[in-house]
Parts: C-alpha cells; sequence; structure tokens
C-alpha cells in the first residue's frame, strides 16, 4: 500500500464516521458527504450534537466552529484528520 492509498483510506473512514454523525444528528438517512449541513437544516444545537459525538471518537476538543466553516461531512473530515488525526 503506497502512503497515498493509506491518506486516502484513513479519510474515507473519517468521512464515513462523520456521515453517520451527520445522519443521524440531523435524522436524514439519505445524507451524503456532500451534504451541506445548513441546507440539512442543521442549527447551532445541531452542530454541538455533532462535535460532541466526534469528540467522543477523537478524545479531543473539536470546536463547534469547524462545522460551521466546514459544513459538509467530506469538508469536515479533512480538517479534522489535518488537526486532530484520524478518527
Amino acid at each position: 500500500m503506497t502512503p497515498n492509498t493509506a491518506t486516502v483510506t484513513v479519510a474515507t473512514d473519517t468521512v464515513e464516521l462523520l456521515v453517520g454523525i451527520f445522519r443521524d444528528v440531523l435524522r436524514l438517512p439519505e445524507l451524503t458527504p456532500e451534504t451541506d449541513f445548513y441546507e440539512a437544516g442543521g442549527d447551532s444545537l445541531t452542530a454541538f450534537q455533532i462535535t460532541g459525538r466526534l469528540q467522543e471518537h477523537l478524545g479531543a476538543d473539536v470546536p463547534v466552529s469547524l462545522v460551521f466553516a466546514y459544513p459538509t461531512p467530506r469538508e469536515l473530515a479533512e480538517v479534522v484528520d489535518a488537526d486532530y488525526g484520524t478518527a
């Protein structure tokens, strides 16, 4: 496995984790990695729920502002992987 493949695999795991969290919190089973948090009906309460669940998996404090700045699971996963390691 090349380093690039490993990075993609890890990122996919975080994306999948975040898609699952977004689906559960927003109650949208059809949500995809590209679904926008705002367009899916997200608000400050759901953003805190998302970061709370993410923190449980990572063991690190994740600022709720990241959900607002990176509103899709894929975008948020890239930042989480870069700043906090993989989920």
